[in-house]
């Protein structure tokens, strides 16, 4: 492991390699998030069903079934580059309040790693705060709101403080995903007081939100699609 403020670099077969998040990890990284959805759709609606609309895994698996179809038909070369087709893709085809949510982070993620052919662990955690960034402003949500936020903080912040720690992108991603499993965990006991479920006040309490459940999944998905290249 390296010292903090060095740049995160792992051991692969006695060597010393950069670990990068390319495009080809991106699309990994959605197939990925698609095919999760998929296997945890029915259990995202139940959740929803409870607190909110009862669409949000039908609607997740709709819009990371049209993410997987434009990646596969275009040609983008970088990874801001598909997550930005991620994005714009979510947003014109999930309706209700994940498409632009989801959507939006992606973007804002896209823009900020810009046009790097391979984001290290440093870009890649700070496409994740702009992403963070882009569901607070678009959703108006604090931590402790009983949101998505509430899982994408603590993952963000796990992921930063593995980097600072000098780990590799890999092992920050496995910290930011086992730090969103436990922040949506602790969305169960709070009140919601942003979205459909704030309109049940106190009979929200107890029921893990959807948002930040599926937010597990997306990190958990980035934890499995990074990948190791050499230089």
């Amino acid at each position: 492991m390296g010292r903090a403020g060095e740049h995160p670099r792992a051991a692969v077969g006695g060597l010393t390699v950069t670990v990068l998040l390319d495009a080809d990890g991106v699309r990994g990284w959605m197939a990925g998030m698609a095919k999760a959805v998929d296997r945890e759709r029915d259990r995202l609606t139940e959740l929803d069903a409870a607190i909110g609309d009862g669409d949000h895994g039908i609607s997740l698996q709709r819009g990371f079934t049209a993410v997987e179809a434009a990646l596969s038909a275009a040609s983008a070369g970088t990874p801001g580059a598909v997550l930005m087709l991620a994005g714009r893709t979510l947003v014109s085809s999930v309706g209700g309040a994940s498409g632009p949510l989801y959507g939006s982070a992606l973007r804002a993620m896209g823009k900020a790693l810009a046009d790097s052919g391979g984001a290290d662990a440093e870009q890649v955690v700070a496409g994740l705060a702009a992403a963070r960034d882009a569901i607070a402003a678009l959703g108006g949500a604090r931590g402790g709101d009983k949101t998505m936020l509430d899982a994408w903080i603590p993952a963000v912040d796990g992921f930063d403080s593995a980097v600072a720690a000098g780990e590799a992108l890999q092992a920050a991603a496995l910290a930011a995903a086992a730090a969103a499993e436990g922040g949506a965990e602790a969305t169960v006991p709070l009140e919601a007081r942003k979205g459909r479920a704030s309109y049940l006040g106190p009979r929200s309490v107890g029921h893990l939100d959807p948002g930040a459940a599926s937010t597990v999944l997306l990190f958990r998905a980035l934890a499995d699609a990074v990948q190791v290249t050499g230089g």
